[in-house]
C-alpha cells in the first residue's frame, strides 16, 4: 500500500498510556500511516493548562497545535495524511466503520470497565501500571477505589455482569472466527473500524490481569490481530472489493448490536435533557443518571453521557450523506444484524465540537 507522502519536519507528540482505553484507539494510526511520532507519558498539568481538562490521550502537532478527542484526532490525521486510508469511501464499508467505532467508544466500555474494576487481581495490576511512571502508589489505589465505586453508575452491577460476560465471550468467539480468515475487520487492511475496537480490546482486556487470560486462552486470533494493529505489516492488500463485507463480520456486528437499545435510549434521554439545558448556557455535563434500556436479557440502568450523541451523529451523518440507492445498499448489508433502529434515529438536537469541548448546535 502507498504510504503517506507528507513530509514532517518534527514528530507528533502523543501523550498516551498503554493501559489507557482511548490511547489504544489512536496509537495504531501512526505506524499505519508511517508517521514520525514520539509517545510520552501524559503531562496532565500541561494538558489541563492548555485545554482546561485533565484528559488524555492528546496529540501535539509539529506546529504545536494540541488535538484532544480520539475521533477528532483520527479525522485530522486522515485529512493530513490520506495514504494509506483508514476511512473507506464506499457506502457500506464507510458506515460500518463508523458503527464499529461507535461500538468501541460506547458499548465496549462495559466489558472493559467490568473486567478492570470488578476483580481484585486486575485492580492490583492496573494500580501498578498507573503508579509506575510517578511512583505514587497511594494515588493509584485512590483512583482504583473511586473507579470501583463508580461501577453501578456505569451500569456494571450483579444483575448485568452475567450479560456483560456472555456478550464478551460471544464477541471474542466471532472475532476469532473472523480473524482466522481476515487480517483486519474489513479484509486485508486496517480501517477506522479496527482502530475503534482497539480501545476496549487492547487498552483494557489485553492489558489487564483477568481478561488477558481470557483472551490468551479463548481468543488467540484476536491477540494476533492486536499485535498486527500495534505493528502493522507493510503488505496489506486492501479492503474487500466491491464494497463487500466479509461473511464472518455479520455475527460480529450482530453481537455488537446488543448495545443498540442502550444507544437509542441514550439519544432519547439526551434529547429530552437538551430541550431545557441548551437554553441555560451552562457547560454540558459529562454525564447524568437516567439511562434505562435492555441489554441482552436484562434491564440496564446507568448514566447518560451526552458525548454518546456526538458519536451517534458520526454514524448517522455518514449514512444520511448517501444517495437513496447507496442507503439501500447499506440497509441490505445490515439487515438482520440489529443495527436498524440506530440508523433510524432522528435526534432533535445536535452537538458540535468547540475548542476542547462539545456544545449544542444552534
Amino acid at each position: 500500500m502507498e504510504r503517506s507522502k507528507m513530509k514532517q519536519q518534527a514528530p507528533y507528540i502523543f501523550h498516551g498510556h498503554d493501559v489507557s482505553y482511548y490511547s489504544g484507539k489512536v496509537r495504531p494510526a501512526f505506524p499505519q500511516k508511517n508517521l514520525w511520532v514520539r509517545e510520552v507519558l501524559p503531562d496532565i498539568r500541561e494538558i489541563k493548562r492548555r485545554t482546561g481538562m485533565a484528559m488524555f490521550p492528546v496529540v501535539v502537532t509539529p506546529e504545536d497545535e494540541l488535538w484532544q478527542d480520539t475521533s477528532d484526532i483520527l479525522d485530522r490525521l486522515e485529512a493530513l495524511h490520506p495514504e494509506p486510508p483508514l476511512y473507506p469511501t464506499t457506502p457500506v464499508q464507510r458506515v460500518v466503520s463508523y458503527l464499529m467505532e461507535l461500538y468501541g467508544d460506547e458499548i465496549g466500555a462495559l466489558p472493559a470497565m467490568h473486567y478492570r474494576w470488578s476483580f481484585d487481581e486486575s485492580i492490583e495490576k492496573v494500580v501498578v501500571d498507573f503508579s509506575m511512571p510517578t511512583g505514587d502508589s497511594e494515588g493509584g489505589h485512590g483512583f482504583a477505589k473511586k473507579m470501583r465505586g463508580a461501577l453501578p453508575f456505569l451500569g456494571v452491577t450483579s444483575e448485568t455482569i452475567p450479560a456483560i460476560e456472555a456478550h464478551t465471550a460471544e464477541l471474542l468467539d466471532h472475532l476469532s472466527e473472523h480473524f482466522t480468515s481476515h487480517r483486519y475487520l474489513l479484509g486485508d487492511a486496517m480501517s477506522l473500524a479496527d482502530c475503534g475496537l482497539m480501545g476496549p480490546l487492547y487498552g483494557h482486556l489485553f492489558r489487564d490481569a483477568v481478561p488477558s487470560k481470557l483472551l490468551y486462552t479463548t481468543a488467540f486470533q484476536v491477540c494476533a490481530w492486536i499485535e498486527r494493529m500495534n505493528r502493522p505489516p507493510r503488505d496489506q492488500a486492501g479492503w474487500l472489493p466491491d464494497d463487500a463485507l466479509p461473511e464472518t463480520l455479520r455475527p460480529v456486528l450482530s453481537t455488537m448490536a446488543d448495545g443498540v437499545p442502550m444507544l437509542v435510549a441514550a439519544v432519547e434521554a439526551i434529547d429530552a435533557f437538551a430541550s431545557e439545558q441548551a437554553q441555560t448556557g451552562e457547560p454540558i455535563p459529562r454525564g447524568f443518571p437516567g439511562l434505562v434500556a435492555r441489554y441482552r436479557d436484562v434491564e440496564f440502568v446507568g448514566a447518560v453521557r451526552p458525548y454518546t450523541l456526538w458519536m451517534v451523529q458520526r454514524s448517522l451523518d455518514a449514512y444520511r450523506s448517501l444517495t437513496q440507492p447507496e442507503r439501500a445498499q447499506v440497509d441490505a448489508a445490515l439487515a438482520g444484524t440489529g443495527w436498524e433502529p440506530l440508523l433510524g434515529l432522528e435526534p432533535v438536537h445536535r452537538l458540535k465540537r468547540a475548542p476542547y469541548q462539545l456544545v449544542w448546535e444552534p
